[in-house]
C-alpha cells in the first residue's frame, strides 16, 4: 500500500489568532510519546489547551505545517524580545503519524529564517535525551549539541538577515494568502 502522506502537500506559515483552534486541537492530537517529547514530561488535556491558548503572545512566533488543510506540526520561537543580543528557544512537534515526511524540516527552514530576520543571535532548543528525531533534526541543521544525564541542549547561531532571507520570509508569508481565500 502506497504512504498516502505526502509532503508535497504542505504548507508552512506564521500562525494568528485566527488559527487558535487548530493550534489546540493540534497539541490533543499528540500521542502520549509526542507529547511528552514536546513537552519534556506528561502533560493532561488540561494542561496542553492552557499551554496552547498562551502560545501566540507578544514575544513569541509560531509557525504550522498544514497538509491538507489540518494543521499537522508546529513550532514555537520564544523570548527573543528579552535580551540583546537575542536569544530564543524554539520548540517542536509534529504528530506522529506525520512524522518522517519532511514536516521538521520545513519548519525549520522558516523558523530559522524568521530568527535570522528578527536578529536572533542564539536559537536554543532542548529535548529529552531520548528524543532522537529531534536530536536528528537538529544535528542535520549543524546545532552545536550539548548532553547532560536527561536532556540534550542544541544551539544554533543565525546570520544577520540577508536580502535573500529577507525576501524568502516575504515571499512566504504572501504565498498563503491564496490558499487562505481559496483553500
Amino acid at each position: 500500500m502506497r504512504d498516502q502522506r505526502r509532503s508535497q502537500d504542505l504548507v508552512v506559515r506564521r500562525l494568528r489568532f485566527s488559527d487558535q483552534d487548530d493550534i489546540c486541537d493540534h497539541f490533543l492530537r499528540l500521542d502520549a510519546k509526542t507529547r511528552r517529547a514536546r513537552f519534556c514530561g506528561a502533560v493532561s488535556d488540561k494542561g496542553v489547551l492552557k499551554y496552547a491558548q498562551n502560545i501566540l503572545r507578544y514575544d513569541s512566533i509560531a509557525c504550522g505545517a498544514f497538509v491538507g488543510g489540518e494543521l499537522r506540526g508546529l513550532v514555537e520561537l520564544t523570548g527573543f524580545s528579552h535580551s540583546w543580543p537575542s536569544k530564543a528557544e524554539a520548540a517542536f512537534s509534529v504528530e506522529a503519524a506525520w512524522q518522517n515526511i519532511g514536516i521538521g524540516d520545513a519548519l525549520f527552514e522558516h523558523t530559522f529564517t524568521m530568527a535570522q530576520n528578527r536578529r536572533v543571535g542564539t536559537i536554543e532548543m532542548m529535548c529529552l535525551k531520548e528524543n532522537n528525531p529531534m536530536r536528528h533534526l537538529a544535528a542535520k541543521h549543524n546545532a552545536q549539541l550539548i548532553v547532560d544525564s536527561d536532556a540534550v541542549e542544541a544551539v544554533l547561531h543565525p546570520s544577520w538577515p540577508t536580502p535573500y532571507s529577507i525576501a524568502k520570509e516575504i515571499v512566504a508569508e504572501t504565498s498563503e494568502y491564496p490558499y487562505l481565500l481559496f483553500g
